[in-house]
């Protein structure tokens, strides 16, 4: 059976992996000509993904890459007192399995896992899904496949093309993001640089093993601004009227917005669809539910789906009249959970207030003081994220020895399960 799989970023790589281990045939279309290795942002891996990464025989190459940030200094607009917070305490008490990873290391990782049994083609897009699977691409010949999968992120082609316009999905939620890659002139070596406003939070942070650094710019709008996806100039123009003024750092950085060699910029807008399937066609990840960049643990779900989807397809034989409600069924709570996980984040790193920024700077503070039990305590009490990531189960799809090639399970034990204990 041949799958066609859009987008080589995190859903659509790791897909591809757990289809081949269960015996499909996969050919992965990306519209880069080759894996995105400079710019990115950091993201996290919470414990299902963490599960499923250590199935998948990489997560010591997920360990090894980590970005190592423990630390963090909050200076709230206005004030000359920064406050510090340890960070490993706080990702600890959040979750007792996760690690914060750059997205570009982490997209070759899993590209790398599955890479010599998957077919890639780099430089092409679709252009055409017909009901009975045959796919017209911008330069390839025209194909025939058996199913699509469409794993190419918020603005996703796929989607695009069997759903229609893009905007009757999307809510936005009063935010937008920027990231951008600078010079590490500060020398930061697992610490975080923020300065927090109102409305309005930008940080820095340096990963040990990248040699430069990234500035992260989150502000809020109570309308959605005029631009398009792919309008670079005019995005680095909103980003400096969002920001100016804010403290001589930020000026700083933003002084690299015409010298910078990666940039992203983005809403932080979720998707609500109520299906994400039609025919031979199915989306994961971001194409299909995305919670909101950056709040909302969307690479987390990512990774999920795209197991979820795959050990759905064995266990339904192929049957994707089966499996897509299936895998659908299972996905509906983490979704929606991921909503409302999205919300929070974005009002507590976002504050709206004077009180919501000293708030914001104390409960880290507060958090990183206590000793790890309570710390970790307050945090579970305190915050949706936590509850959610430590409720998510999934089953385990293991792939028979004779469909992943006599490879079976990287991991080993049919009885180590994915679930949250």
């Amino acid at each position: 059976m041949r799958i066609l799989v859009s987008g080589a970023s995190v859903a659509g790589p790791v897909l591809a992996y757990w289809l081949t281990r269960h015996g499909f045939s996969v050919t992965v279309v990306e519209r880069a000509p080759a894996l995105r290795k400079t710019g990115g942002h950091a993201v996290d891996l919470f414990r299902p993904a963490m599960n499923i990464s250590e199935r998948m025989g990489v997560l010591p190459r997920v360990e090894e890459r980590a970005t190592g940030t423990n630390r963090m200094t909050v200076y709230r607009e206005g004030s000359r007192r920064p406050v510090r917070a340890d960070l490993s305490k706080i990702f600890g008490a959040t979750s007792d399995r996760h690690v914060e990873i750059m997205r570009d290391d982490l997209s070759e990782i899993y590209y790398d896992a599955a890479r010599d049994d998957v077919e890639y083609i780099f430089g092409d897009s679709i252009t055409a899904i017909s009901p009975d699977g045959e796919v017209r691409f911008e330069n390839a010949a025209p194909r025939r496949f058996d199913l699509v999968v469409g794993a190419d992120g918020l603005h996703s082609n796929v989607r695009r093309l069997i759903f229609d316009e893009e905007s009757r999905f999307n809510a936005f939620i009063g935010a937008y993001l920027g990231v951008l890659t600078l010079p590490n002139v500060s020398g930061l070596d697992g610490e975080l640089l923020i300065h927090v406003g109102v409305g309005r939070t930008a940080g820095m942070y340096g990963a040990r093993h990248l040699g430069d650094a990234r500035a992260l710019f989150l502000f809020r709008s109570e309308r959605e601004l005029d631009y398009h996806h792919r309008d670079v100039p005019r995005q680095k123009e909103l980003l400096r009227g969002a920001f100016a003024g804010m403290h001589p750092d930020v000026d700083r950085w933003l002084d690299e917005l015409d010298r910078t060699p990666a940039f992203y910029f983005d809403s932080i807008t979720q998707l609500h669809m109520d299906t994400w399937s039609q025919g031979k066609v199915t989306l994961v990840g971001d194409a299909g539910y995305c919670p909101g960049p950056a709040v909302g643990g969307s690479t987390t779900l990512a990774v999920v789906g795209a197991y979820v989807l795959a050990g759905e397809l064995a266990r339904a034989g192929g049957d994707h009249e089966r499996a897509f409600p299936a895998y659908e069924r299972v996905m509906a709570a983490h979704v929606h959970g991921s909503r409302t996980v999205a919300l929070s984040a974005a009002k507590t790193l976002i504050p709206t207030s004077h009180l919501g920024v000293w708030g914001l700077a104390q409960g880290a503070r507060l958090i990183s003081a206590l000793p790890t039990g309570p710390s970790r305590a307050l945090v579970r009490l305190t915050t949706k994220s936590a509850r959610l990531y430590n409720s998510v189960t999934v089953d385990d799809y293991l792939p028979s020895p004779a469909a992943s090639g006599g490879r079976g399970d990287p991991a080993g034990d049919p009885g180590d399960g994915l679930g949250s204990e």
